[in-house]
């Protein structure tokens, strides 16, 4: 029997990201908040500090950091007629866990969406006819634009202190920038951070073949900042133990460091961490949230009263959350009807590799999760996609993260994959070679989608979120067009020897690719092809906002945060502004 708790004004369902983001917001209304945490709480000083916060074994091959899928899981499949097997070793994607969330080992790269990303389908036929897009396909706009979400973005930008140099402020194109970015009101809070040596190799190769290289906006910091909120941060150190990691120096934008601290002085904020949420509850109509019920470590099951649900977790787990908590329809891809699980979306991932002479000193220990060069000429419709077959993009630099001695060991292609020969060319290539990565779009499809699966089910007795995904013909055909213009720019550095190659199917959930799964309770301006609204809404359970990736309808080239992090304020302004004094449906159907 659940323990009944006093109600609250409301419940947050992960202190993430996202959390923290909505926590700050809600009490500062004057709200009195819960925030439920199913890891455990965790801090920059003593969690994260070093020596410890250097163990390459524990953190990034053993994922030290990441959820316990011991206890919960994900099953996959590559279509709907194979049996999905539980993803015992998390290898392609790492979901965080614990206070924080994934933000507190993301890499730190800090893009925004463009405008042409949130209107895709209307763009595409607009540009190319209706004939354009494949019968296979369900991409969508999101029912919002750019200019509607500036603001935030900028908002979200200073709350990190992003390093970055504008290349479009009020319609003006700056020198140095991205001039395909959508005008912004201001430049970043701080400059951008220092250009390795490989990543000014490929700037001026880049320059030479025409196109437009630009310092990659990171939120890992170049100077020392104080955010509107007076959380300081201080700069980087560059110590090559970013993505997967901690920041043990203050230098890395995470809840940690740029607003836990004043969220958890707020006396309207009260934080419970090692708290498992099993489902949101209904009343009799299923049109309203009353709570939720949650177990604590001791394994008490408690139910926590509120009237405002916020479910702010990792993206798959906001789709299994509705799915658990019968909030809206699950989506049937044999009958095209239903929402929740609809639009599964990933990111279609490539490399190239530049191998230099012994002349050219590389020294990949010296990187910061996200510094580097990038191009963004291949982006989303920045080019003519008429003669070419497919939607999409990506764009591409010298994005080296680390040099780490466990994972980082370039070799040519040709070396035996283990023994002396390997260990040679190990010695003689890992200072001298540059690594180019080609981050592209992940479009949504009909057979591409998550449920629950039928038979497998985690520690709670509850049924996993079951994945069903493969890479679209439309992506693989993106990546093959974008990967040998990559190439080309390799070969413009001057390297001895380039190699890398296109993504090809089957996708596997056996080697890394990106933590950016999108998709699942997407946003739109339809109920029968979204799960919220354009606030974010639940159609079907208005007291209800769900945050995150998962409410991408496709998703981009561009990593996924900034664009979560300016929904969250979007999401948040609507609540405090229109909600709360009204509460009840924000779009009406």
């Amino acid at each position: 029997m659940a323990t009944r708790l006093a109600e609250v004004d409301a419940v947050l369902l992960g202190v993430g990201l996202v959390g923290t983001m909505l926590g700050r917001e809600l009490t500062r209304a004057g709200l009195k908040v819960v925030g439920l945490e199913r890891g455990e709480p965790r801090f920059t000083v003593p969690d994260f500090q070093g020596p410890q916060m250097h163990d390459e074994l524990r953190y990034s091959v053993r994922k030290g950091l990441m959820q316990d899928n011991t206890k919960e899981a994900v099953t996959f499949r590559n279509r709907i007629d194979q049996t999905a097997l539980p993803i015992r070793r998390w290898e392609s994607f790492l979901p965080g866990t614990g206070l924080g969330g994934a933000a507190v080992h993301w890499n730190g790269q800090t893009y925004r969406f463009q405008d042409t990303d949130f209107k895709l389908r209307s763009r595409t036929i607009e540009r190319y006819g209706k004939n354009f897009i494949p019968d296979d396909l369900i991409i969508q706009d999101w029912g919002v634009n750019a200019t509607e979400l500036e603001p935030y973005f900028d908002r979200f930008e200073y709350l990190l202190g992003t390093s970055g140099q504008a290349g479009n402020i009020k319609g003006q194109k700056i020198a140095g920038g991205n001039p395909f970015e959508d005008p912004r009101s201001r430049g970043y809070p701080t400059p951008p951070m220092k250009e390795p040596y490989g990543s000014a190799l490929f700037r001026k190769a880049a320059a030479s073949l025409g196109y437009h290289p630009f310092p990659q906006p990171s939120s890992n910091m170049s100077q020392p900042y104080t955010n509107p909120e007076g959380v300081s941060l201080q700069t980087c150190m560059f110590c090559g133990y970013c993505e997967r990691f901690a920041c043990e120096h203050f230098a890395k934008s995470s809840p940690q460091t740029i607003l836990l601290p004043v969220l958890l002085k707020d006396k309207n904020f009260t934080l419970r961490t090692q708290a498992q949420v099993l489902r949101i509850n209904l009343d009799k109509s299923k049109k309203h949230a009353t709570g939720v019920t949650y177990v604590d470590a001791a394994g008490r099951e408690f139910e926590q009263p509120a009237k405002l649900i916020i479910v702010g977790t990792f993206a798959l787990n906001n789709v299994r959350m509705l799915l658990l908590s019968g909030i809206g329809k699950p989506y049937d891809p044999k009958t095209g009807q239903g929402v929740v699980g609809r639009n599964y979306a990933y990111q279609t991932m490539s490399a190239v590799q530049v191998f230099f002479d012994e002349k050219i000193n590389i020294n990949p220990f010296m990187r910061s999760g996200a510094n580097g060069t990038v191009i963004a000429d291949f982006v989303s419709d920045n080019f003519d996609h008429g003669p070419l077959g497919f939607i999409g993009g990506a764009y591409f630099g010298e994005v080296m993260t680390n040099g780490r001695p466990i994972g980082f060991h370039p070799t040519p292609p040709g070396t035996p994959a283990w023994g002396g020969e390997w260990k040679k060319a190990v010695v003689r290539h890992y200072n001298h070679t540059s690594v180019l990565n080609v981050h592209g779009s992940s479009v949504s499809t009909k057979a591409n989608y998550l449920d629950l699966d039928p038979t497998y089910k985690d520690a709670w007795g509850l049924p996993l979120l079951r994945m069903t995904f493969d890479f679209p013909e439309n992506d693989l055909k993106m990546s093959a067009y974008i990967t040998q213009k990559a190439l080309e720019v390799g070969k413009a550095m001057g390297g001895q020897q380039v190699s890398g190659g296109p993504r090809k199917g089957p996708y596997t959930v056996t080697q890394y690719q990106t933590t950016h799964n999108t998709g699942g309770t997407v946003m739109g301006t339809d109920p029968t092809t979204s799960t919220v609204n354009r606030y974010l809404q639940s159609w079907d359970v208005p007291n209800v906002f769900v945050i995150g990736a998962s409410n991408f309808p496709q998703n981009a080239s561009y990593n996924p945060t900034d664009t979560v992090g300016a929904l969250a304020y979007w999401a948040a302004d609507a609540i405090v502004k229109q909600y709360l004094k009204s509460p009840g449906p924000l779009v009406r159907t």
